[in-house]
């Protein structure tokens, strides 16, 4: 790999907050996803994260300086000491009785410990290495009326940064409930896997009715004369308008059932719950008036 400086386009002078500058500077331009067209876009990438990985620790940073590592973060050989001409090196494989090691001393220990990774351990880091951060995750609202909750429905949201989703709500969904979309979130400077996005539906108030749990609640106007004779009034449900039928001398406030016209469910669905609200004409009706006359002189004083 290329020096570490060069890639990072820095000097060896520069501090940790130019290094990191510098870094987050480059990432934005060599992420693959701005690079699509490039093949060697991820080579780039990953050569730039690999340079930063040892400019931007202070520990790595040291010793590639002083060389005891190179670009790539692996130990380099520095040879054995008392090797070579002139020095008190190996003969047949043993050390000679006055070299740095002592007495007999077979070489091969020395190789054996440096593959082991004795010598700086250099596979041990390599496992060691954290794999790229992933994006973060965005978090959207999407607004949906209650008629499609219950029937299943596609809405589309608008994510930060102005990218629009089509996001596919199934039937049954509930207020509050978060749709998690995989890999639909902000992309990872590092280069690894994008975010999630989250959707949290949002079911809006119908006019029509009250929920309640699985069921529905609603009020209805009833003509007097419908409450005292019996009759029929039209009720709204989820499918559509229905009869209702009215029993005679039925009261403002009283409550009728139809039932299974609530929210659809797993195991049975719910009711609608009718409360009748009577009504008298908004036009003055002398008959009327009379008849109310002779019931309340009925009444005992």
């Amino acid at each position: 790999m290329r020096d570490p400086y060069t890639i990072l386009g820095v000097q060896k002078s520069s501090n940790e907050d130019e290094i990191k500058k510098a870094y987050r500077r480059q990432a934005k331009v060599l992420h693959p996803d701005r690079n699509v067209s490039d093949p060697k876009a991820k080579d780039k990438f990953a050569e730039l994260n690999s340079a930063y990985e040892i400019l931007g620790d202070a520990k790595k940073r040291k010793q590639f300086d002083s060389g005891e590592i190179d670009a790539e973060g692996k130990p380099r050989f520095q040879g054995f000491p008392g090797g070579g001409p002139g020095g008190q090196g190996f003969a047949g494989g043993r050390a000679a009785g006055g070299g740095p090691f002592g007495g007999n001393f077979d070489a091969s220990d020395i190789f054996a410990d440096f593959f082991r990774g004795g010598m700086g351990g250099a596979d041990a880091r390599t496992a060691r290495r954290r794999p790229p951060a992933p994006g973060a995750d965005l978090k959207v609202m999407a607004s949906i009326s209650l008629s499609d909750a219950i029937k299943g429905t596609t809405t589309r949201v608008l994510l930060p940064g102005g990218r629009a989703l089509d996001v596919s709500v199934p039937a049954g969904v509930t207020d509050g409930k978060v749709i998690r979309l995989k890999r639909q979130g902000q992309a990872s400077a590092e280069g690894g896997v994008p975010g999630d996005a989250l959707i949290t539906i949002r079911v809006t108030q119908d006019s029509r009715f009250i929920v309640d749990g699985k069921n529905l609640r609603t009020r209805v106007a009833v003509p007097l004369e419908d409450a005292v004779l019996g009759g029929t009034v039209r009720v709204p449900t989820l499918d559509g308008v229905v009869e209702l039928s009215i029993p005679p001398y039925s009261s403002s406030g009283m409550t009728l059932r139809l039932k299974g016209k609530g929210l659809p469910a797993t195991d049975s669905a719910g009711d609608l719950f009718a409360t009748l609200e009577l009504t008298i004409p908004k036009e003055p009706d002398l008959e009327l008036e009379m008849l109310m006359k002779r019931w309340r002189d009925r009444k005992p004083r």
